[in-house]
């Protein structure tokens, strides 16, 4: 069944209006967070089909099944935004909101008359979340900018991978979603700006790249002070240990952070191995590092000598922070996600069922939730215009003009 708030429990960002001018990931990502928490959020589409992600990976009856997580509890109103008849539908719209989230390339909206200085005029407690790839401003502003690049760019890709091998990308946009999870903080932080500080609005500037590098840890400390330049590690994580990836003797793969000092005497107490337990040089983390490869290699011949779940019913006894690498089949079946409401399941507009992942974070006393999927293009156009002042033959006349559409 859909997750749904309790009955008393009003949404977090219930009254919260948003318009959503974004596509595919950034932007859209940014919304969906605010949407799921209660904020109205009016997705402007293009008539012309759409947001790409409408037809991105896996689709069903010619719908992504991305689309219906990505753009759930959203509006869609499908609005060329080229024309001047619809730049005027999304002043309409800004009048009435409390945030405008934009992906566009900087200049773009400006070009359209729907930039910050245009948009401000009319409603200056206006909250404008813009994500790009390289930030409003600076000498690449105006570049294309998508997550792949931002990673690069903000150092993760260098890091991911093994250094003899090229470096690899993680398996889901994480340069978008990094970015947009900011994004959504922003909002949340210039709307309480706004709240006590005379109601006054602002620009959100958020870089596809900046998201990725705050995530960096002590990568340029490092540099500054030592000029050491991190390489990739594999499944390790430099400088802390252990905290590998090892085999075990079924050919599974099993994750054991045991980084922190009593932990490691416990795990060390498990194997049967008092001697490292004991050993004054391996009672912290920097006696440890000095001897990683010992260190791994008692691990992995442990890990090789038993199958998955013996390993961890082991660790586990030892209170030793470990884990199997879990596939999508493994998530979708496991009892922690399923206690959690983490695997929601949901009717799509056809007929038949759809899991999608339940809401982050957990609010106790106003949670978040799902209360429609993925809409289709153009759904609530009508219902949107007419609440701007709309009457039936203005639409009407709109749609023959190609200017909006409508499912």
């Amino acid at each position: 069944m859909s997750e749904a708030p309790r009955a008393d429990a009003a949404r977090p960002l219930a009254g919260v209006k948003v318009v959503e001018l974004g596509t595919l990931i950034a932007g859209p990502f940014c919304a969906r967070v605010l949407a799921e928490f209660g904020a109205e959020v009016i997705k402007v589409e293009s008539p012309d089909g759409g947001d790409p992600l409408r037809t991105w990976r896996k689709l069903h009856e010619g719908t992504s099944l991305w689309w219906f997580a990505q753009a759930r509890n959203k509006k869609s109103v499908a609005v060329n935004l080229k024309s001047p008849e619809g730049q005027e539908i999304v002043r309409r719209l800004v009048r009435e909101a409390d945030i405008v989230v934009e992906n566009f390339r900087p200049g773009t909206l400006e070009s359209w008359g729907l930039g910050w200085e245009q948009l401000s005029a009319i409603h200056p407690g206006l909250v404008m979340v813009r994500l790009s790839g390289y930030g409003q401003t600076g000498p690449y502003s105006q570049r294309p900018g998508f997550g792949a690049i931002a990673e690069a760019m903000g150092g993760l890709r260098h890091l991911t991978g093994y250094p003899d091998r090229p470096p690899v990308r993680v398996g889901v946009s994480i340069g978008d979603s990094i970015a947009a999870l900011y994004g959504a903080i922003g909002a949340l932080m210039a709307l309480r700006h706004r709240e006590v500080n005379g109601g006054k609005g602002q620009v959100v500037d958020v870089a596809l790249y900046e998201a990725v590098f705050a995530l960096m840890e002590s990568l340029l400390p490092e540099y500054d002070k030592f000029g050491f330049v991190r390489q990739r590690s594999g499944a390790s994580l430099p400088g802390i240990v252990p905290s590998n990836t090892y085999q075990t003797r079924d050919g599974k793969y099993l994750v054991i952070g045991a980084n922190n000092d009593s932990i490691f005497k416990r795990m060390m107490r498990a194997f049967g191995r008092d001697d490292l337990a004991d050993d004054p040089q391996l009672a912290s983390n920097a006696g440890r590092v000095t001897r990683t490869e010992e260190i791994d290699d008692v691990i992995g011949r442990w890990a090789a000598s038993v199958d998955l779940d013996e390993a961890l019913r082991v660790l586990n006894g030892a209170e030793v922070p470990a884990g199997k690498i879990y596939d999508i089949a493994d998530i979708a079946a496991d009892p922690q996600y399923l206690a959690r409401e983490m695997i929601q399941s949901f009717l799509l507009p056809g007929g038949g069922d759809l899991k999608l992942p339940g809401v982050v974070p957990k609010l106790h006393e106003t949670p978040g939730g799902t209360e429609w999927l993925g809409p289709r293009l153009g759904e609530h156009t009508d219902a949107v215009l007419t609440s701007l002042g709309y009457d039936a033959p203005a639409i009407a006349r709109l749609r023959e003009s190609a200017v909006v559409a409508g499912a």
